[in-house]
C-alpha cells in the first residue's frame, strides 16, 4: 500500500514512532535538565546566612549541657513542627559554648545527654560520645556535628540555616592509622 507523495506505509509509522519517542524524551528531558540546572537558576532563601537565637545565658549554667530548640530558618509552609529542630548547648566555662547537633554522626539518629555519665549515647547502633562531643566508641567514625555560634546581647545564637557537616565539624577524623 502506498500512501500519498510516495511514503509507504511502513515509513509512515516508522516516521510516527520517531516522532512519539521525541515527544517522550523531550518529556523526560525536562526534569534531568532542571536537576542539573538547578544550583545555577535557584536562589538561596532569605533564612539561610541568618543567625537564630538558643536564648539567654542564664539558661545554659556553666559546666552543664541542655537541650535547646529553634525554628528553622529555611522553611516551607507545609513543615508545621518539623520545622522545629533540636540541639545541645554545652556551657564549657561560663564563656565558651558547644552547639551540637542532636543527630548522631553515624545515620543521623537522635542523640541523648547522660549527665551521670558525661556521655551522649545513640540508641540505634550504641554510639557514644564524651561530653566535648568527640567519639567515645559504636559506629560512628566522628564526633558530633557542631553548630557555629555566637553570643549576643546577652544571648546565644547559631548560624542555623546552614547545617553542620563532616566538612565543618570539629571532630573530623584526619587520619586513620594502624593498631601497632
Amino acid at each position: 500500500m502506498t500512501l500519498p507523495r510516495g511514503l509507504t506505509r511502513r515509513d509512515f509509522f516508522m516516521k510516527l514512532g520517531i516522532l512519539f519517542n521525541g515527544i517522550a524524551a523531550s518529556i523526560l528531558a525536562v526534569p534531568i535538565v532542571r536537576y542539573l540546572l538547578s544550583p545555577v537558576t535557584r536562589e538561596r532563601k532569605a533564612g539561610y546566612d541568618s543567625w537564630i537565637p538558643l536564648g539567654n545565658l542564664e539558661q545554659f549554667p556553666s559546666g552543664e549541657t541542655r537541650l535547646a530548640t529553634y525554628r528553622n530558618p529555611v522553611v516551607n509552609s507545609w513543615d508545621g513542627d518539623t520545622a522545629d529542630i533540636a540541639c545541645w548547648v554545652r556551657n564549657v566555662d561560663g564563656q565558651t559554648f558547644q552547639v551540637f547537633a542532636i543527630n548522631c554522626a553515624h545515620l543521623g539518629c537522635p542523640v541523648r545527654w547522660f549527665p551521670q555519665s558525661g556521655l551522649f549515647m545513640c540508641p540505634c547502633h550504641g554510639g557514644a560520645y564524651y561530653q566535648d562531643g568527640s567519639r567515645a566508641s559504636g559506629p560512628p567514625e566522628r564526633g558530633l556535628f557542631e553548630y557555629t555560634y555566637r553570643i549576643d546581647d546577652g544571648k546565644i545564637l547559631i548560624k542555623a540555616g546552614e547545617m553542620p557537616t563532616p566538612g565543618q565539624a570539629s571532630n573530623i577524623v584526619r587520619e586513620i592509622r594502624p593498631c601497632v
